[in-house]
This record gives C-alpha cells, structure tokens and sequence, in this order.
C-alpha cells in the first residue's frame, strides 16, 4: 500500500481508537488520560510502526520474540529520534529471556518464579553490558480462565510472584496483566482483576498498573479500572505479515 494511503488508513483508526477510549472512559467516570493506548504491532511491518510514531503513539507491544527482535532494530534505523517503549505481551520462554532483555522496556507476561529468575539474570547482564540503561520493568499476568495455553500465573499465586520480583534490583513490578477468558463474559473477568489489583497495591504501592482491554473487549476493561488498553485489530486491520 502507499505510504501515505497507509499513514491516512491508520490516522483514521487511531482517531476511532481513541475515541472509543475516551468515551469508555467518561462513561466510567474517568479521564481519558489515565488510560495508556498499547498499539500490538504483531504481524505487521516496522514501517507501520514508523507511521504510528508520526501520529504521536510511543508505545509498542510485540508478542513473539523472534519477530520483534528485527522489529525493533528496523523501527530504530525508520525513526533514530522517535520516542518509543516496547513492550512484550506474549508467553516468553525462559530461554529468550536474554534476547527480550535487550530491546524490551516492558515485560507484560511474567507467570512463573522461573520466568522471574530468567528475567532478573538476563536484566542483570543486559545492564552489566550497557544494553540497557534501566531495570526491567514487568507486570505480573494472571489467569482468570485457567486455560494454560493463554499463560498467566494462578489468582493465588500472584502474591508471591509479586514479592519475588521486588527482591530483586533488576527488575521493577509495575503491576498485572491479563486477557479476558474467550467466550466469558469481559466484565466478570475484569471485576476479578481489578480486587486483585487492589490486593497487590495493598503490599505493593508501585504496582498501579493494570493492562487489560482489547479492540474487543477495552470499554469493559476501562469501566472496571484498566490503565492500559493493548489494541491491534482495530488499530491496524487484518494480518499483514506471517509470523516468523
């Protein structure tokens, strides 16, 4: 498509996004500024990226690691001034911890004391390196289905993972990340997020975050307290690319 068809294309969906937003959040009695638009760039190329960047979004999420990896690198050569935070939303081996260490600024789904100690020593080299000049930040992501294929560690053990992270220096709790179950009701799943969110601020005042809210689903997640809406269908169209 032609850049500039393509920069108008999404200039649109953005204002629609947007939007949306702003009326859910007004509707929840809310500021439109308390909730962040997460663009998921999965699938599509680094020039969107770059026409995103243009039209004022700084956040970015990716979700597997091999393709963001490339991703990022390209976006910085398209735009070496923009300011941009990458995020990572998808599951995440503990053996590319190394690798998602070095260009993500978020890590959503953190779900295992595995997954912790991978990430804590990855951040650890990663700075020693001069990779990163900060702690990783990374949300804690729960499960609201149980369907292990989604990822998100047990309501019940969110508590220990949480404390877990704060023992270390290298990386920072923000907060909790989840995705509503598919086929259940969005509102139910995102009231239960919310109570354990308050329970996590209770222990943990710095995790204020909550990254919940889809293209589908974001006016019920922004009614019951999300600070993050992560959209990808309704902001940037049908699949683009084939995952790598």
């Amino acid at each position: 498509m032609n850049e500039e068809l393509r920069r108008a294309e999404l200039a649109e969906s953005l204002r629609e996004v947007r939007e949306r937003v702003d009326r859910a959040c007004r509707a929840a009695g809310r500021e439109p500024g308390e909730v962040e638009l997460l663009a998921v760039t999965k699938t599509f190329p680094a020039s969107d990226v770059a026409l995103l960047a243009d039209l004022g979004l700084t956040e970015f999420a990716e979700n597997r690691e091999q393709e963001a990896r490339g991703k990022v690198a390209e976006f910085a050569e398209l735009r070496p001034s923009a300011e941009a935070r990458w995020h990572m939303v998808g599951q995440l081996q503990r053996n590319k911890a190394r690798s998602v260490a070095r260009w993500a600024d978020v890590v959503e789904s953190v779900d295992s004391e595995r997954l912790v100690e991978a990430l804590r020593r990855a951040a650890a080299n990663a700075l020693d390196a001069g990779d990163r000049t900060h702690p990783l930040d990374v949300l804690v992501q729960v499960s609201l289905d149980e369907s292990e294929g989604r990822g998100g560690c047990r309501p019940d053990e969110v508590a220990a993972l949480a404390d877990m992270i704060t023992l270390t220096g290298d990386l920072r709790l923000r907060g909790v990340m989840a995705v509503a179950p598919l086929g259940g009701d969005p509102d139910v799943a995102f009231d239960t997020l919310s109570k354990i969110s308050e329970r996590l601020r209770g222990d943990h005042p710095e995790a204020v975050e909550v990254s919940a809210g889809m293209s589908g689903d974001l006016e019920s997640a922004v009614a019951h307290g999300s600070t993050r809406v992560r959209v990808g269908t309704a902001l940037l169209g049908g699949r683009r690319l084939t995952s790598p």
